[in-house]
């Protein structure tokens, strides 16, 4: 019995930070999970500061996806964490019964993480130790993200030590693996390390007992891909970015798995074994020295492989815009709400361009359009049609809304300075509440031009309606950049 009200029952897991038990409130009369913590990496007795910052900064969020704190209690200079009891087993370990998920199951259960990390950092929180073996999954399918062991406010600089790198090597972010600190951003990248892991069976980076060599890896190679990511391709490279600034928001990435390839929502009904809570030897939480990073100078900022674009006025090459979306050419149907679906715009938009058309394909080798199966130079990807033209801007008044470096980054070079780089294209998109209305009015092939037609509503309240011309430029490969904007 502890603190004279919890009784232990059995022992479901252990991992770096501590065991935790099924128990039993006494009192209440409820199941409970009962943490009890170990010695934090490096230190030689109880650390009661840790254990009250976990259950101070855990308290703090109220949330379906997140298992509740409800207590915490010291019996003989050790400490217990009680949680709530969630019956069902991890991800990590669920993956392992199961093996990896497809497209849409893994995007309903990790949907759930993002939702509840949105919340931890509107909250101020940033979790730090993001992975699969803290996800546990009950067996309908609900996800609640454990262990904010290792967590804490923005305020608090508390776990904070030059040198020393916190948490799971194999989903640390680049810029954490090199001994920098975490923020909200690199939480993203360790759950699109995480979805990786559902989607492939496996994490990103194999770590065994190499944990420096993964820790160089991350810090100085591009990261790895799933091969055949299906429609989560988007959010992966989003997530999975060596520049933090290019990261998606949590809330962006939560909008984006839950809508689904088609902006309808996904749900998995799931049957996980029950029983053991157990954790990844190999991916135990760990303070390690860290990885110093190469000094090679800022990275490029790469335009996406898939066209996002959208409409552009004339003072700062601004776009705005809701877009009638259609994936593949299938309509969606009706008006896409800001913020909801944009991930899904970039893929159907980047099927339609021809984005990954197949060189091989009967439209690429068709006779008169420069194609060649000997050899030969091609003379270039055909020209977009009149309706891609006005897919592009459609997408990219999305894009701009959503993620406006994301936007810039689809405008040319000279474009970008004409528009007063990034600082003056975000001052006005990063002014735009929602785009209510999209509506394309023409678009010349030959001349390269695509005018809408665009209703938006700035956060002031302000409502606007104008009418944008976009003249547009096909890159080698076939990308469409924005070269010039002006109202009529």
């Amino acid at each position: 019995m502890i603190a004279g009200r919890y009784s232990l029952d059995r022992e479901l897991g252990r991992g770096g930070m501590g065991a935790v038990w099924l128990g039993r409130d006494e009192v209440l009369g409820r199941e409970v999970a009962v943490k009890r913590l170990g010695l934090a990496p490096g230190a030689d007795g109880p650390d009661l500061a840790r254990a009250e910052r976990e259950a101070r900064l855990a308290a703090r969020l109220s949330h379906p996806h997140v298992v509740a704190v409800y207590d915490l209690v010291e019996e003989e200079r050790q400490q217990y964490l009680v949680m709530e009891y969630v019956e069902g087993t991890n991800l990590s370990g669920l993956l392992r019964a199961r093996g990896p998920l497809l497209p849409d199951a893994a995007a309903a259960l990790i949907g759930q993480a993002a939702d509840a990390l949105a919340a931890a950092h509107e909250a101020g929180i940033i979790h730090r130790d993001v992975k699969p073996s803290n996800m546990l999954v009950t067996e309908d399918g609900q996800l609640k993200l454990s262990d904010f062991g290792i967590a804490r406010a923005e305020a608090d600089p508390s776990l904070t030590q030059t040198g020393l790198v916190t948490g799971s090597p194999a989903y640390l972010a680049p810029e954490v693996a090199s001994g920098g600190s975490a923020q909200d951003s690199s939480d993203v990248w360790s759950l699109g390390a995480s979805l990786f892991h559902v989607l492939t069976g496996h994490p990103p980076y194999e770590v065994s007992d190499n944990v420096l060599g993964a820790l160089y890896r991350i810090v100085h190679e591009e990261p790895p891909r799933v091969p055949e990511p299906g429609w989560l391709g988007p959010v992966l490279a989003a997530t999975m970015h060596r520049d933090p600034a290019e990261r998606w928001p949590m809330a962006r990435v939560r909008d984006f798995l839950q809508l689904g390839p088609d902006g309808a929502g996904v749900t998995l009904v799931t049957d996980p074994t029950a029983g053991t809570v157990d954790t990844e030897p190999a991916h135990h939480t760990q303070e390690l020295a860290a990885v110093p990073p190469v000094n090679t100078g800022p990275q490029p900022v790469v335009p996406a492989p898939t066209p996002r674009s959208g409409p552009v006025s004339t003072t700062h090459g601004r776009t705005q815009g809701r877009t009638q979306g259609r994936r593949q050419g299938r309509p969606r149907g009706g008006l896409v709400l800001l913020g909801l679906g944009l991930g899904v715009l970039v893929v159907m938009v980047a099927f339609l361009l021809g984005q990954g058309r197949d060189p091989g394909s009967e439209e690429a080798a068709s006779p008169g359009d420069g194609s060649s199966t000997s050899g030969e130079p091609t003379a270039g990807p055909a020209p977009p049609t009149q309706e891609e033209l006005e897919q592009f801007a459609a997408s990219y008044v999305t894009t701009a809304v959503g993620d406006p470096p994301a936007g810039f980054a689809l405008l040319t070079s000279d474009f970008q300075q004409q528009s007063g780089g990034l600082d003056g294209y975000r001052s006005f998109w990063g002014s735009v509440r929602e785009v209510s209305s999209f509506t394309p009015v023409g678009a010349d092939p030959e001349a390269g031009t695509v005018t809408y037609e665009y209703s938006y509503v700035l956060r002031n309240g302000t409502r606007r309606t104008e009418t944008i011309e976009l003249t547009l430029e096909q890159q080698e490969d076939g990308a469409l950049l924005i070269s010039g904007g002006r109202e009529i």
